[in-house]
This record gives structure tokens, C-alpha cells and sequence, in this order.
């Protein structure tokens, strides 16, 4: 195995991780940050997710050919469990904000009644 390899391709995978958790749950965030319209936050969306599919197959792919590769001398002190711990932990976050997105109200009725507003039903 050529841990090099393995750990370019691991970090690749975590920034595509990062990116999908970007563009999925903060996608309203960061327009709201650039003050982008609605369709521009929706081109953010997909473009957070088209990156995000792009590196991480490349990651995937150079992590596989990592470990199919022989090893070098040089590979001996390189640690791979940080970047393996730390995408499990982007992975755990992803599903805990999928988890806590199903149960949070829309935007609209998280804003509080200001006085005088009636509620229409």
C-alpha cells in the first residue's frame, strides 16, 4: 500500500465531504453572505454538489490505486487513521444534520409575529 497516495486520496475525500455538507445544509447561508438571489443560491446548491461528486471520485479513485500500489521506503512514517478518523466524523456530522433538518421547522415559521400581524389561515 502507498499511504502517500492513500492520504492525498483521503483528503480529497474530506473536501468533498466538507462540500456537500456546504452546499446542502448552508447553501442558504452563503447567499445570504454574498447576497445572492434565490436562483443564484440554487446554482450554488448545484455547483457545491457537482465539485463535491468530482473530487471525491477522484479521491476514491487514488485512494484505490493507492492501496493496490507497492509500498516505498518512504511510506513507512506516514499515518493514515487521522484522515480515515476524521472523514468518519464528517460522515457522522452529515447524518446528524439530516437527522436534526427533518425535525426543524421551515424558515418562514421560525419568524416571530411582530405586533400588529394577524395569521392567515
Amino acid at each position: 500500500m502507498r499511504k502517500r497516495t492513500v492520504r492525498n486520496g483521503m483528503r480529497l475525500v474530506m473536501t468533498a465531504m466538507i462540500l456537500i455538507i456546504l452546499a446542502s445544509f448552508y447553501h442558504g447561508s452563503i447567499a445570504a453572505l454574498f447576497s445572492l438571489s434565490l436562483d443564484a443560491e440554487g446554482r450554488v446548491y448545484q455547483l457545491g454538489i457537482f465539485w463535491a461528486a468530482a473530487i471525491g471520485a477522484y479521491g476514491a479513485v487514488l485512494v484505490v490505486f493507492g492501496l493496490v500500489r507497492e509500498p516505498q521506503k518512504r511510506d513507512e512514517a506516514i499515518r493514515i487513521l487521522p484522515q480515515f478518523l476524521i472523514i468518519t466524523g464528517l460522515i457522522a456530522l452529515f447524518f446528524y444534520l439530516v437527522a436534526s433538518s427533518l425535525d426543524a421547522p421551515d424558515r418562514i415559521e421560525q419568524r416571530r409575529l411582530q405586533p400588529g400581524e394577524t395569521i392567515t389561515i
